[in-house]
């Protein structure tokens, strides 16, 4: 799924934006969006039934009508959470008003932010459509491990498949309850050799017998203790082959694809090679 903030003060556009962009990007796929608000919503006030199931006790409520329409309240709910949600079933999705999300963004207003910036206006009107659409194309898709086995399963050889295995990395906080805390890893690609290597490794293991789809993604930029990393989704006939290609998957990408990892515990910092690239870290020269 692609991801699009657009940030901008009150009066900026944000919304009209995003009314051209889903003009644009309706055609291309499934399309979400999502809407940061300071205030409490609507459907959730007194007297409401959603209202009422809340002061109940539920956490989350959905209503659903005849046909098919739906919305959502509830409380503890991250974008983060939001967006794992919908990846499964949507190609893009536009956010609109979180300029603190570290996502790629069109600002608008000289509207700071906390994401790449993809384009910068003064106001809607002045966004170049067609070059904001290419840059998202662009970027790294958002993947979950949901959104990867929805994927599998619509392989037009799915019909063939009686098992998927997967495989998530995550974020290690400690190895052994005296070892200092890992707060944070942050990861970056070796540019265009590491796709292409992930690319090589998919092909390889997809062209095993009984092997009907691999996907394989390692996020990269700062991901936090807890946290999951990486992914590997295998579809095959059955299981043995799933198990034993899940785990060739995770040991190639992890000997085979060019990775920088920098590890920040509670008291340091340091850079680490996932493999020998022969490339130097990105801030290495600045370490002692």
């Amino acid at each position: 799924m692609k991801l699009l903030g657009i940030a901008g003060p009150s009066g900026s556009g944000k919304t009209t934006l995003v009314e051209r962009l889903l003009d644009r990007l309706t055609d291309r796929g499934r399309v979400a969006t999502v809407k940061h608000v300071d205030h409490g919503v609507d459907i959730d006030r007194e007297g409401k039934d959603t209202y009422r199931h809340r002061t109940a006790g539920a956490a989350e409520t959905h209503a659903v009508t005849d046909d098919g329409a739906w919305f959502a309240t509830g409380e503890d709910r991250t974008l983060e959470d939001v967006l794992e949600s919908l990846a499964p079933d949507y190609d893009y999705t536009l956010v609109e008003g979180y300029s603190g999300a570290a996502i790629p963004t069109v600002a608008l207003g000289g509207r700071d932010h906390d994401g790449e910036t993809v384009a910068a206006a003064p106001e809607a009107d002045a966004v170049d459509l067609d070059a904001v659409v290419a840059a998202l194309e662009e970027r790294e898709p958002f993947e979950t491990l949901g959104s990867l086995v929805a994927q599998a399963k619509r392989s037009p050889e799915a019909v063939y498949s009686g098992a998927i295995a997967t495989f998530t990395g995550r974020v290690r906080m400690k190895e052994g309850p005296e070892d200092e805390a890992t707060e944070l890893l942050e990861f970056e690609k070796y540019d265009g050799v590491a796709a292409e290597q992930m690319a090589a490794i998919r092909a390889d293991l997809a062209a095993r017998e009984g092997i009907y789809e691999v996907l394989l993604h390692h996020r990269t930029g700062v991901v936090e203790s807890g946290e999951d990393i990486v992914f590997v989704v295998v579809l095959a006939g059955h299981r043995e082959e799933a198990f034993e290609t899940v785990e060739d998957g995770i040991n190639r990408l992890k000997a085979e694809v060019p990775l920088f990892k920098k590890e920040v515990t509670v008291t340091d910092e340091f850079w680490a090679h996932q493999h020998d690239t022969g490339v130097e870290p990105p801030d290495a020269s600045a370490e002692d």
